[in-house]
Parts: C-alpha cells; structure tokens; sequence
C-alpha cells in the first residue's frame, strides 16, 4: 500500500448543501470521519486542516495532522506530501463517505507500478490520486482538473491509470448526492443525513 493525503477544509468546502450551517458542518465531519477510517485502516495518513473539528476527529482516528498552510486544496495537498517519503503516495478527498479500504488498495496498484493513478469525478475534477513519487504531485486542482493531471503526467513521461472505482467517483456536495449514496455511505455520514432528513 502507499501513505495517504486527505485536505479537509471543514463546512466552507460543502456550501452547495442546502443544510443549516451547524449541520453541514457535522456532514462534513461525517464524511471525514468515514473517509479517516477506511484509509487509517489501509496504511500511514496524513490530514491537512485548521479546521477545529476536523483536528480533533484526526487526533480521535489515529491519523497525523499536519497544519494547512491556506491558499486552497493544491497547496494543501503539497504540504501533506512533503511529509511523506520518496515512494508511492494516494491523495484523497474527504467527501467520498462510501471509500473502503478496498478501494485505496486498487487506486494504489497503478503508483505502485510505477503510473499515475487517478479518479475523475462526474464534472471533471479530482476525487483521489495516485502518485509515483510525492515529488511529482503539482497543484492542478479545479475545474477540468482531471485532465490537467492526466496531461501533466504524459509531460513527466508516465502513463496515466484511470481507475473506475465507484466509491471514489462518488463524492458529495449536494443534498442530491448524499441521497444518492446512502445506502453505501459509512455509519458517520448515514447518521448525520437521518438527522438532515428529520428537519
């Protein structure tokens, strides 16, 4: 397996899900906390955050915290991989509350022989990376980032794996995708949505 990077950037990531504010917040947690558990049980992980409540969930799950350096997810992403040694690492969202730890080890097999590994949410961004080498990680998040990426690694000559992986394509930033994947979402994010659904 490979060590694993997850920004978390707490309820200003998840504005799009028409919540209260106290209870996005406990949805992005949530997720968090369903995401920390799968990958702490696959291999070393690192969190970056300042969010208070994502700091104390890291602490609680036996993950490593490392302090958000600000400037948004590349940056965030970079200083995670800086704390990791020169060999195949994974980047991960937190808002894939239905990621097991299955689903890391097969995002893993293409870092591990020697490809990018990358997962391309349903709009084109990023959910979850694969890399050789932390060193070869740059900041390409956004919109149509998925192939930035794919282009970045054709300039550093490696091969691209494109992993269909459906618990990783699924990530959440409406109410509309947290209902479509309820049945599959972990403990954490089914028991904060019941508590969306009985408002």
């Amino acid at each position: 397996m490979a060590p694993i990077v997850i920004p978390f950037r707490g309820v200003a990531g998840k504005q799009r899900i028409d919540a209260p504010e106290e209870l996005r917040e406990q949805l992005a947690l949530a997720m968090l906390g369903d995401v920390l558990t799968a990958c702490v049980a696959t291999d070393r992980t690192l969190v970056v955050t300042s969010d208070g409540g994502g700091t104390k969930l890291v602490r609680e799950l036996g993950a490593e915290l490392v302090e958000d350096p600000g400037g948004g997810q590349g940056p965030a992403v970079a200083a995670g991989l800086a704390e990791l040694p020169d060999r195949p690492a994974l980047v991960v969202n937190a808002d894939l509350p239905c990621v097991v730890p299955h689903d890391l080890r097969t995002l893993s097999g293409a870092a591990e022989l020697g490809a990018f590994g990358l997962v391309e949410a349903d709009d084109g961004t990023t959910n979850a990376l694969a890399l050789p080498r932390p060193k070869l990680f740059a900041p390409l998040y956004g919109a149509g980032s998925a192939a930035r990426f794919r282009e970045h690694a054709s300039s550093l000559r490696y091969d691209t794996s494109t992993a269909v992986i459906p618990n990783l394509v699924d990530d959440v930033d409406t109410r509309v995708d947290l209902e479509r994947v309820a049945l599959r979402a972990g403990p954490r994010t089914q028991a904060a949505l019941g508590i969306l659904r009985d408002l």
